[in-house]
């Protein structure tokens, strides 16, 4: 018979993981909280809008199609891709905004505009770049990170030093480029991986790379088109996906996991892989003794930052956004002090707009307009309804500014989501949204682990643990998951 395994959530990682598994010839049953597949990438629908609910930018198409590839697919099977041009804008004020376009050619003339020379430093700085993506995405994200030795070769070691592990980012892009504006663009996708540029490896220009020479594309339909796809391979492979089933517990007799218990039933288990959030699995699912971490190790973890939400629908179109819009018109100095070194509500936030139906129709009704707006802010905050409110109104006093006529008075649905519901939906430690920062200390081996200490079947999946946050990182982390289990485990390879 088949070995039964039990994934807890269907997220990225574990539809990912489960999928593999199944490939493997496993048993496998996802057990979801919620009642519907994706994690943060879930969508919902309100009066003709579709809104995606968390990640909106789709980066490294090349993981994607790695990802589907694996099992005879391409993502052309599933959903239909359009690459983005402009990719996005950036905002500096009401009346100065730079568009960064497709292509390397079309951002040296943008780059050479803003400072003379800087064209030519561009291809510099991507050459290395080209470099570190190659090591980091198509060598060390496939680790499991469970000993030093994985990083042992000499080969690695001396790639270790041509990454610049030990660089921050802040400082290697000065190298190359002087004018502030173009520092910003330069320094923003690093805002992805949850820390400042000064406090992030220079390894990680390798996001600039994906950027600038991939490209930023769109599945029609939505980011969530990803999950249905994920979804409908999973079930292809035979993996059972059962919502509305949060978990209560994960019974383990001797060291070994044997069953987990939802409230719906019981699953009888020979591994169970938890991609749901690290912390909550780890610290309230298991019985004291089998924890890999105590509560001091979790509060000494850097977080990532969390979000401020708003999903907006719109009785007319908004002049002048593309589809995606980051407002760089305020300190992003202070703004970043406000989430990592003093964490509070932020006083003159940066902030990011999404209005997808500037490139689909079809997630607004005619004539209207989709708007998703992001406020990166410190993890573990209350969010009470006046503060949300509070800041809908400082972002849209600046989005209305720039865009020269008023939204608020034209918003038919309005919905906001923050700290309180990522913990509500996720058990997010923290309320926070995007995982663990991806500092230095915070790299590889110095993760939580994947696989549990005191529990020998019980693994872990997602943005908490190796490689780290991200729909890319997160695709790829259920993969290496799959194979840690298919060593110990055995079925066919």
């Amino acid at each position: 018979m088949s070995k039964r395994v039990i994934v807890i959530g269907a997220g990225f990682a574990g539809l990912s993981a489960a999928t593999s598994l199944a490939d493997k010839g496993f048993d496998v049953t996802i057990l979801e909280k919620n009642s519907q597949a994706g994690g943060r990438a879930r969508m919902f629908e309100q009066d003709g809008f579709r809104f995606d609910m968390g990640p909106s930018w789709y980066w490294m198409p090349d993981v994607f199609e790695t990802y589907f590839g694996r099992f005879g697919k391409k993502t052309s099977d599933y959903y239909n891709l359009v690459r983005l041009d402009p990719s996005y804008t950036v905002v500096f004020g009401a009346n100065d905004a730079v568009d960064l376009p497709a292509g390397v050619e079309n951002i040296q003339a943008v780059f050479e505009q803003m400072e003379p020379g800087a064209s030519r430093r561009l291809l510099e700085f991507l050459e290395q770049a080209a470099y570190k993506y190659d090591v980091g995405i198509n060598q060390f994200v496939w680790k499991p990170s469970r000993r030093v030795s994985e990083f042992m070769s000499l080969k690695l070691l001396q790639d270790v030093m041509r990454l610049d592990v030990f660089q921050s980012f802040s400082s290697h892009v000065r190298k190359y480029f002087t004018n502030e504006r173009l520092l910003q663009l330069m320094e923003f996708p690093i805002l992805f991986l949850g820390a400042t540029p000064a406090n992030t490896p220079a390894m990680y220009s390798l996001m600039n790379y994906a950027e600038i020479t991939m490209g930023t594309w769109y599945p029609m339909g939505g980011m969530h088109e990803i999950v249905k796809a994920m979804v409908k391979l999973a079930e292809e492979k035979g993996v059972k996906i059962l919502l509305n089933h949060p978990v209560k517990q994960i019974s383990v007799t001797n060291g070994i996991a044997n069953k987990v218990e939802t409230y719906q039933g019981t699953f009888e288990a020979d591994v169970v892989v938890a991609g749901a959030d690290y912390q909550h699995v780890d610290s309230k699912l298991l019985t004291p003794g089998y924890q890999n971490y105590d509560d001091r190790y979790w509060k000494s973890r850097v977080m990532a930052p969390s979000s401020l939400l708003f999903y907006l629908g719109v009785d007319r179109r908004v002049p002048r956004l593309q589809h995606h819009n980051l407002f760089f018109d305020e300190d992003f100095g202070l703004h970043a002090h406000e989430i990592y070194e003093k964490p509070q509500w932020p006083t003159k936030p940066l902030f990011y707009v999404s209005a997808p139906s500037k490139t689909d129709p079809g997630v607004a009704p005619a004539g209207m307009e989709n708007l998703f707006i992001l406020i990166p802010v410190a993890p573990d905050l209350n969010d009470p309804e006046e503060t949300r409110e509070y800041y809908y109104n400082l972002v849209m006093d600046r989005l209305e500014a720039y865009v020269g006529e008023t939204i608020r008075d034209h918003v038919v649905f309005k919905r906001s989501y923050a700290h309180s519901n990522f913990i509500a939906d996720y058990n997010a430690f923290r309320g926070n949204a995007y995982g663990l920062a991806n500092t230095l200390r915070q790299t590889a081996i110095l993760k939580p682990g994947l696989k549990s200490k005191r529990v020998n079947n019980l693994f872990y999946t997602g943005q908490l643990t190796v490689p780290g946050p991200g729909v890319p990182p997160s695709l790829i982390s259920g993969l290496v998951v799959a194979e840690e289990v298919t060593k110990e485990f055995g079925q066919r390879a």
